[in-house]
């Protein structure tokens, strides 16, 4: 059974959109995808349609085509977001699954809303003095990921109660992803690593440029990096406290990409916080071997449960 049977998804053109989000998802975000291998076959095209939406908004903004503009193509997607609550059924497939996942779990508007806010943030805001500051841009941009997933990964409390774990996963994965690109931000002029933080360790946003420019590491920069990877840490921990708060088998998904994504730290830091023209990435032996022990258990417990 595909995953698509199991999630009683029957219509032609609605699986043929589902099928594009998982491109989507598999191509653009592999460590991602490959934990949505452990959640239940059900419910992997509605992470996918998620990732899918998240991902075809922050490419509008990041990787526009020659010739196109931006905040015009973020209004047309707000357009049919608007399609999308109002019960219609939008002709572009990202759209089309992400209308039928609103509906088969109840994903709120203002997380919608709050996502694409962030999203235009980028075209108009360069840079932020304080991580309070920068608090509304990671709300929409990441936090509100989480907060999506959650009905998805289903809880044994009430909602609410596990939606602050939910946020700081996705603010967690969003401070890695700030340390991960800074050399790719700042080609595209932005920087998210808060100029009060960095000026503690004699660091702005020129020296960053010229680091970046001459491909030289400096001390100042490791030393600011450091600080904001402890920073990071903290927060996956905050992250972690809400897996028990999740349905079973919803679990091993969540913890494996905590496991994963916060790898990526352990990679900057082995190159001595070397980023600015190198990226750390955890490799694919790494993800192997902490996804399939997960994977054989949980096709294991499947396997158990049809005998």
């Amino acid at each position: 059974m595909t995953e698509l049977d199991a999630a009683g998804i029957s219509d032609p053109a609605l699986r043929a959109a589902y099928t594009e989000c998982r491109r989507i998802n598999a191509h653009h975000g592999r460590t991602f995808f490959l934990a949505t291998r452990l959640l239940p076959a059900r419910a992997r095209p509605a992470a996918h349609a998620l990732y899918g939406f998240a991902r075809m908004a922050d490419e509008l903004v990041d990787n526009p085509e020659p010739g196109t503009d931006p905040k015009a193509a973020l209004d047309n997607v707000a357009g049919m977001v608007d399609e999308v609550y109002e019960g219609g059924a939008p002709a572009d497939p990202v759209l089309a699954a992400l209308a039928d996942t609103v509906r088969r779990y109840g994903i709120r508007r203002e997380l919608v809303d709050a996502f694409l806010h962030s999203m235009r943030m980028d075209l108009t805001v360069t840079e932020y003095a304080t991580y309070a500051d920068l608090a509304e841009y990671v709300h929409g941009s990441a936090c509100v990921i989480g907060l999506q997933m959650l009905p998805v990964f289903g809880t044994v409390v009430p909602l609410a109660e596990a939606e602050p774990s939910a946020a700081a996963l996705g603010e967690a994965f969003q401070l890695t992803n700030f340390l991960r690109d800074i050399g790719e931000d700042l080609d595209r002029g932005r920087l998210y690593l808060p100029g009060e933080e960095l000026s503690a360790f004699g660091v702005n946003r020129e020296l960053l440029v010229e680091a970046r420019r001459r491909g030289l590491p400096d001390p100042r920069v490791r030393r600011a990096l450091a600080v904001a990877v402890s920073r990071a840490r903290a927060v996956y921990r905050r992250a972690e406290a809400g897996i028990p708060l999740l349905r079973p088998e919803s679990r091993p998904c969540v913890r494996t990409a905590i496991t994963l994504y916060e790898g990526i730290l352990d990679e900057i830091e082995a190159l001595d916080y070397d980023v600015l023209n190198r990226r750390a990435v955890v490799g694919k032996g790494r993800r192997l071997a902490v996804a399939l022990p997960q994977l054989l258990s949980v096709w294991a417990r499947g396997h158990v449960r049809r005998l």
